[in-house]
């Protein structure tokens, strides 16, 4: 199974339920939350291309999207190919 970062803010609905799909695909994930790690925030910014909206997804260094993005997928069933 690939590692799963999901880069994080508080009070984000988004972020819940991108997680709350990740756990319902028996995927595990590391969690950072830009508010409380230091340097988090530039490092998302960084790797997302720029994106600065929470969540964002990466499947080891592949960058997934945010929510809609990995919604998308599962609701394409291609989520779990990219699980593998």
């Amino acid at each position: 199974m690939k590692s799963i970062t999901i880069y994080t803010g508080p009070l984000c609905n988004f972020c819940d339920a991108a997680k709350r799909l990740l756990t319902r695909n028996n995927a595990e994930y590391k969690e950072i939350n830009i508010a409380t790690t230091d340097g988090a925030m530039d490092e998302m910014i960084k790797k997302a291309n720029g994106r600065r909206t929470v969540p964002q997804i990466f499947f080891d260094e592949q960058h997934i999207g945010g929510y809609d993005d990995i919604r998308a997928l599962e609701k394409e069933n291609k989520l779990q190919e990219l699980l593998k």
